[in-house]
């Protein structure tokens, strides 16, 4: 079974409470405890969405348990990142992305609370940038306001993506007949390996900016 396998089968089997919770805690930890860049937040939120299409959970519920998810973690975040974020990104845990860590950083010299806003739709800058932010003496209030802004708007557009996933697997269900399942996973994992790709694009690119970047030194 593959990665992106493992987290949908389990997922689409919940419903309630624990549908809740499972979205809300990834949602949170992406940010909260600096591993998003390997926590499927954003997936988790896509099918909290088709969730709520299938009437396992509502829409409106959903939507606000992400929201606050997200928002309380990059605050606790910005906490870790005040007391501890220095350290943590000169770890070698992060040694493979200081170039992404140190664009991260530049970004928020030049733009302040707009690059706050905008690492929420960037892969592993959602994950690193509440800390950096904290780590930089950012402003509490100020910081609050950006980030807020963004996982209000991160947390409805991925939450309502996955909801139209699955107005698409429902409008294709009458003709599917015992392959509904079938079509629903095709659907899903089509929308999660979108948001890999994504992932795997930003990654590339960051690759080539350093080998860039390297041959730039060499030549001087």
């Amino acid at each position: 079974m593959s990665v992106t396998s493992a987290i949908v089968e389990p997922v689409l089997n919940f419903s309630g409470l624990p549908a809740y919770s499972l979205v809300g805690a990834l949602a949170f930890a992406e940010a909260a405890v600096f591993v998003g860049f390997v926590l499927p937040g954003e997936t988790a939120v896509i099918l909290g969405g088709v969730l709520a299409y299938r009437h396992s959970v509502s829409l409106t519920v959903m939507a606000i348990v992400v929201v606050a998810a997200a928002i309380i973690g990059d605050s606790v975040g910005y906490e870790v990142g005040k007391r501890y974020g220095s350290r943590l990104l000169a770890s070698r845990i992060f040694a493979k992305h200081q170039d992404a860590i140190a664009k991260g950083q530049r970004s928020l010299r030049e733009s302040g609370g707009r690059a706050v806003f905008l690492s929420r739709f960037t892969a592993f800058l959602r994950a690193v940038m509440p800390g950096m932010a904290g780590a930089s003496g950012m402003p509490y209030r100020k910081f609050l306001t950006f980030n807020a802004l963004g996982g209000l708007v991160w947390g409805l557009g991925f939450t309502m993506l996955g909801y139209l996933a699955g107005a698409s697997y429902q409008r294709l269900e009458s003709y599917a007949g015992k392959v509904s399942q079938v079509i629903l996973a095709v659907i899903v994992l089509g929308v999660v390996g979108w948001v890999i790709r994504r992932r795997r694009a930003e990654g590339q690119r960051a690759d080539t900016q350093r080998a860039e970047a390297q041959r730039s030194d060499s030549s001087d």
